[in-house]
């Protein structure tokens, strides 16, 4: 029976390639690959899409060319062709499949991430009016008493705003200095009131506006005036 132009052509390739790689013969291709002479005979019929894909690796590795190179000897053009517009068609599903998939889930974590927003936002609230609650609770009726007694005096109240603060200083809020206090003035620290006068770092200056702090990161620099004489010596 004579053979396929196809098989000869397949066969001067395959034997090139073998020549190459100094293998005699398609028997020791066979013992040195480990794909039976049955699957060489497929490939040099034409049948290489029928090859699994491991004896294609196998045969590549032991002719020393890479399995694209292997595929482009022994794949015809047409063939080629088909096979790559059925793996794109595959591709391309694949991507759309994945890409939905992702957009999917996106949004889900994007809606579990505003109920989280939604849900923290509530619990600060909470913990929030819970802490001014004595607050919240005397402070409207001793605003209404003051005014109606304008003689009531002031220290009388400052127990009412104890809870703010002690709510800022749950949040990291931290006072810097204290009215009246002396201290060396330093630029970054303190910040000289407009028309107060002037004053170069380490100088005594007076705190008239405390400065503060939130998680140890300046918020707000006191405000300082220069230290007069009758201030040192009272």
């Amino acid at each position: 029976m004579n053979q396929s132009t196809p098989y000869v052509s397949n066969q001067q390739k395959l034997q090139q390639l073998m020549e190459e790689a100094e293998i005699a013969n398609f028997e020791q291709l066979s013992q040195l690959s480990g794909v039976s002479q049955w699957q060489l005979n497929r490939l040099l019929t034409g049948l290489l899409p029928k090859l699994p894909i491991t004896d294609l690796l196998k045969l590549s590795q032991v002719l020393k060319i890479s399995l694209e190179q292997l595929l482009l000897q022994f794949e015809t053009t047409e063939s080629l062709s088909a096979d790559w517009e059925i793996a794109s068609q595959g591709i391309s599903a694949n991507i759309d499949s994945n890409a939905m998939a992702l957009q999917q889930e996106y949004k889900q974590l994007q809606q579990q991430l505003n109920q989280q927003k939604e849900r923290l936002e509530k619990e600060f609230q909470g913990s929030s009016i819970a802490a001014l609650e004595s607050w919240l609770l005397q402070w409207p009726t001793a605003a209404i008493v003051a005014q109606k007694n304008p003689e009531i005096s002031a220290v009388k109240l400052l127990p009412l705003v104890k809870p703010i603060f002690e709510l800022l200083k749950q949040w990291g809020l931290e006072m810097k200095g204290s009215v009246g206090e002396v201290v060396s003035y330093n630029p970054q620290l303190h910040q000289l009131l407009e028309g107060g006068g002037h004053a170069e770092p380490g100088d005594p200056v007076i705190i008239r506006y405390v400065g503060y702090s939130h998680d140890h990161k300046l918020l707000y620099r006191a405000k300082v005036s220069p230290v007069k004489k009758e201030e040192t010596t009272s």
